[in-house]
């Protein structure tokens, strides 16, 4: 199994957004990474060590690491993933760790911790409300669960720093999160605001991706292939790059998916199995090929290239070998495979 690293620390994973791609990843990054690895002791150690000295934020970004890891299985560890998040958030509102998902609390999994998080941010951005940093740390952590203050928050830190890629970058995403033509429509406008904006060559060129899918969900064909193509011509540029198996992967289901809407179903098939020949990434090799494209041509009868599709997809989706064999087994059948979890647009 290849390494989820690169996407950890690329500011895909999660909630996490622009970063400037050139330059080294935050430290902030490296200590959570660090605390994954730590066992029960050496995190007894650092707590004894925050103690002694509260604002040591790289010991305490690593048990946020070790806690993020543990407060799955564990209510101890989800209690102390809070303590030390809403401990950030009252104190160093403003450090880059209250901006990383390591930071965050979802309602879903942990609503009082939620809660009591959101209080706290909020009172820091009224006593910080000229403070863009702050206001994105808030918005990051009420993201999922508070569009409408999230999107308040990003409009806030614009007008502040309007220059700044970042703000409708991250807009682009919150309207993403959201169904419907129209969300669609306001997602890729605000990609579009970042791309001009961005003098960062890797940022925009991990933004294709993006910009290509929201056009096309805005019913925008036209600047769907615009970018799907641009994707893909500066993934030849980048060979060695973490998002060259993406820009392959999701270039070509976007222009399959055009194809398709302009009825060229040959032209689609011939797209997807380009799709399908990429030669992964951290996150294909993850969480799996998007299966939105083969969904809807196998609607079109087109089952020998579904299963061709799905063959090519072994060769980076190894942890979805039995899911591959489950989706295979119903396309023979003549059953509509289970592809919720990887219809990703």
């Amino acid at each position: 199994m290849k390494s989820i690293l690169p996407l950890l620390m690329t500011g895909t994973f999660l909630l996490a957004g622009y970063c400037a791609a050139e330059e080294p990843a935050p430290d902030p990054y490296r200590d959570a990474m660090a605390g994954y690895t730590l066992d029960a002791k050496a995190a007894a150690e650092l707590e004894s060590l925050v103690a002694r000295t509260p604002d040591d934020l790289s010991a305490r970004t690593k048990l946020l690491g070790y806690y993020s890891n543990q407060r799955f299985t564990s209510g101890e560890a989800q209690e102390n993933h809070r303590k030390h998040v809403l401990w950030i958030i009252r104190n160093h509102p403003e450090a880059d760790i209250a901006g990383l998902p390591y930071c965050g609390i979802h309602a879903g999994m942990d609503r009082e911790g939620y809660t009591e998080g959101k209080k706290i941010w909020v009172e820091q951005t009224q006593t910080h409300a000229q403070n863009a940093v702050i206001l994105g740390h808030a918005a990051t952590f009420v993201f999922i669960d508070d569009k409408d203050l999230a999107e308040k928050l990003l409009l806030q830190a614009r007008e502040i720093e309007p220059a700044n890629p970042y703000w409708p970058d991250q807009l682009g995403r919150l309207y993403s999160l959201q169904s419907g033509k129209d969300a669609a429509g306001k997602a890729f406008l605000e990609y579009e605001k970042a791309q001009a904006a961005d003098p960062v060559e890797m940022s925009r060129f991990y933004r294709l991706d993006a910009l290509a899918k929201s056009a096309f969900n805005a019913e925008n064909t036209g600047k769907a292939t615009q970018y799907a193509t641009e994707s893909l011509k500066a993934a030849n540029l980048h060979p060695t790059d973490w998002n060259h198996g993406n820009a392959i992967h999701h270039g070509n289901n976007v222009l399959g998916r055009v194809a398709l809407k302009k009825g060229d179903i040959k032209l689609a098939t011939e797209y997807l199995l380009k799709a399908g020949a990429s030669p992964g990434s951290p996150q294909l090799d993850s969480f799996g090929p998007s299966m939105r494209l083969a969904q809807d041509l196998l609607e079109k009868g087109e089952t020998e290239s579904v299963l061709q599709y799905l063959e090519l997809c072994r060769k980076f989706w190894e942890m979805g070998g039995k899911k591959l064999d489950e989706w295979a087994l119903d396309v023979k059948a003549g059953k509509n495979p289970e592809f919720s979890g990887n219809l990703l647009y």
